[in-house]
């Protein structure tokens, strides 16, 4: 190539290779300061792409980490009272248990140990009705199967997790009733005479003098030992038990004749028991115990009401009762995974009172709202609720336990391991290879320092000519 002035193409070339050392140099630079050596597209379009993806997938991961442990502490929450509900429900056993010792107890100590016991109860429908994982309520039903009536004369109990979510009509068939007995002659005058009139094998002391109502109040005073309430219906004492159903029982008898100045009772034993419930949930009709009808079969199968007393008389819950309960399924959902629809549900049962120690066959109580211990018999029916009750609150705790164990931590610790194998394999495609971006880096600044003098050199040419031209 022959000496020119005009273009110096050398000079050109050094500038070129000189540009592009430098722009290495600069791309080292950045990816040895922020540690990628994906910063923006032009970096690597397809490595962005996957990169940007694992990111997303990654911090998925993480929040659903948060989640499996944030739902570790509301399980936690709830087994925790549980628990205290467990202990309650044993003392309340050992108290059941020591007043069916009938035989040494008398009435002051079974009511004692009955007013104890209501305590008890009113301390669990409290922990029911209070426990809560921030706003949520966890043991009132809220968090599982419920529903709502539009007849208050038809509550909702209980529902299970194999209660379906819908619109159940339910219908009283045949009207649970109370264990009745009424006097045989009415009662028109004070009692000419002293009277025992024996309930439930209590007996009541009648004084003479005693007016109808007088005589209602004073049997009424026994109540709690006898389970019995007194009333004046038209014209005649009329006696009932608190429980429906079969069996609920009662019996009387009075040590003076039926009189118009006498209670009326008479002499002669009379015995009465209650009849359970039969009516049709979802069309389909059950077996009720007491005034609790439950679904046993069926979409419904678990849902469990209770049908009021009728307003127009006590004794019965009366056969034209109907209602329409909207049940809901409110089980907890946990979002455990880092992708849509990777949850978990679980619904936790109404663990009040009254949704306790349902299904005793043979037993005069419903639920372990009703039980009473102010009788040696009554101890024993209220023994098989209570441990009823317990069942049901433990296997609730057990049920709690397996999926906080099997579902939560199991999930919790499987995205760890997913997050640690995301993690890696992010860095392999974006992360800078330090080793390597320091090699080219130094090779970047020996390609300037070498190009910056070439450069130099080469615009030294053009000052060739001068000599030719002298």
């Amino acid at each position: 190539m022959g000496l020119t002035i005009t273009n110096n193409v050398s000079s050109l070339t050094a500038q070129h290779n000189l540009g592009r050392a430098s722009k290495g140099v600069a791309k080292s630079i950045e990816r040895l300061s922020s540690g990628l050596k994906i910063n923006r597209g032009s970096d690597g379009p397809a490595a962005l792409v996957i990169s940007e993806k694992q990111r997303a997938q990654i911090a998925g991961l993480r929040a659903a980490i948060d989640n499996s442990e944030k739902a570790v502490a509301l399980v936690q929450t709830a087994e925790g009272a549980l628990g205290e509900i467990n202990s309650l429900l044993v003392k309340v056993r050992s108290l059941a248990i020591d007043s069916a010792n009938s035989g040494v107890n008398d009435a002051d100590g079974l009511a004692a140990n009955q007013a104890e016991i209501n305590n008890a109860l009113d301390t669990i429908n409290r922990i029911a009705n209070n426990t809560q994982f921030g706003t949520k309520k966890l043991l009132d039903g809220s968090a599982g199967i419920n529903a709502t009536s539009n007849n208050t004369d038809i509550a909702f109990l209980k529902g299970t997790a194999d209660t379906t979510a819908g619109a159940y009509a339910v219908a009283v068939t045949t009207a649970g009733e109370r264990a009745t007995e009424t006097a045989g002659t009415d009662q028109t005058a004070a009692l000419a005479a002293d009277e025992v009139l024996t309930i439930n094998d209590v007996s009541i002391t009648l004084t003479a003098g005693l007016s109808q109502a007088q005589v209602v109040d004073r049997i009424n005073d026994f109540t709690s030992q006898t389970g019995v309430t007194a009333e004046i219906d038209g014209t005649s004492t009329r006696i009932y038990t608190g429980d429906f159903g079969a069996d609920a029982s009662i019996s009387v008898i009075s040590n003076t004749a039926a009189a118009g100045t006498s209670s009326g009772f008479g002499i002669t034993q009379q015995n009465d028991n209650g009849v359970n419930i039969i009516g049709t949930i979802g069309g389909v009709s059950y077996n009720g115990s007491g005034n609790v009808l439950t679904a046993e079969s069926g979409s419904a199968k678990g849902l469990s009401v209770q049908v009021a007393a009728s307003a127009g008389d006590a004794t019965t819950t009366g056969v034209v009762v109907t209602a329409t309960l909207s049940v809901t399924d409110n089980a907890l959902t946990f979002q455990i995974g880092a992708n849509q629809n990777q949850t978990a549900s679980i619904a936790i049962d109404r663990i009040n009172p009254v949704a306790l120690g349902f299904g005793v066959t043979g037993n005069q109580f419903n639920n372990l709202n009703e039980i009473d211990v102010t009788s040696g018999s009554k101890s024993q029916d209220s023994l098989g609720v209570i441990d009823a009750a317990i069942d049901d609150v433990t296997n609730l705790r057990g049920t709690l336990g397996a999926f906080q164990a099997n579902t939560l931590e199991s999930t919790a610790n499987n995205l760890r391991a997913t997050l640690e194998n995301t993690l890696n394999a992010e860095s392999v495609v974006r992360d800078t290879d330090f080793a390597s971006e320091i090699a080219n880096f130094t090779k970047g600044q020996v390609l300037v320092q070498a190009g910056t003098s070439v450069l130099g050199n080469a615009n030294q040419i053009p000052q060739q000519v001068l000599s030719l031209l002298q």
